[in-house]
């Protein structure tokens, strides 16, 4: 099952990124945007009655690393990536139906091991790394479910395309920061 679920994220991201355009301004390096005075990612969470308080948590915490990576922030990605390991290994699966825990038991592994790698790295590998743990982090959703409005971005201009969510809708790149700060499009609404 989850084979067949990661191969259809796999098609229908391919998919998306044949049909999607490239930002129109390539390469050019945008003009860094001040940093948002008003709410960030993760001050729209809020801890609600959905299935698992966990996994909300996880979310707080991908949100704040994310934040991170579009400032540019090499040293907050790094302890905001180990803070993420801790929230992650606290995920308590035991609501959901056996082949869901398995598969939230996989999930939660390969995003915690890639958790721990933004921990310890350059800001460059810490990106790479978020690529991996966005895919995961969007496949925990898929299972757990949130209360909250999510919008999943994609960049076709990193490594041949690339999706992370936010909880708004306006673009802020984690891959690139100030050098494409809004590059990107929403490719759809999760909630």
């Amino acid at each position: 099952m989850k084979t067949v679920k990661r191969s259809l994220g796999t098609i229908a991201l391919a998919t998306t990124m044949i049909v999607t355009v490239s930002c129109k301004d390539g390469k050019k390096v945008e003009e860094a945007a001040p940093v948002e005075k008003e709410m960030n990612d993760n001050e729209v969470m809020t801890m609600n009655t959905s299935k698992n308080v966990n996994a909300e948590a996880i979310l707080s915490d991908y949100f704040n690393l994310k934040d991170a990576l579009v400032a540019d922030d090499n040293e907050k990605g790094k302890e905001l990536g180990l803070a993420l390991t801790k929230s992650l290994q606290e995920l308590d699966v035991s609501s959901f139906s056996d082949s869901e825990q398995n598969e939230l038991k996989d999930i939660i592994e390969d995003a915690n091991e890639h958790a721990e790698h933004i921990g310890e790295s350059d800001i460059n590998h810490q990106r790479e790394h978020f690529k991996i743990l966005s895919k995961d982090i969007t496949d925990m959703v898929a299972i757990t479910g949130t209360e909250i409005t999510l919008y999943e971005q994609f960049c076709p201009m990193y490594d041949g395309g690339t999706a992370w969510l936010s909880t708004k809708e306006e673009v802020r790149n984690p891959y690139y920061g100030s050098q494409m700060l809004t590059c990107g499009k929403v490719q759809r609404e999760i909630n």
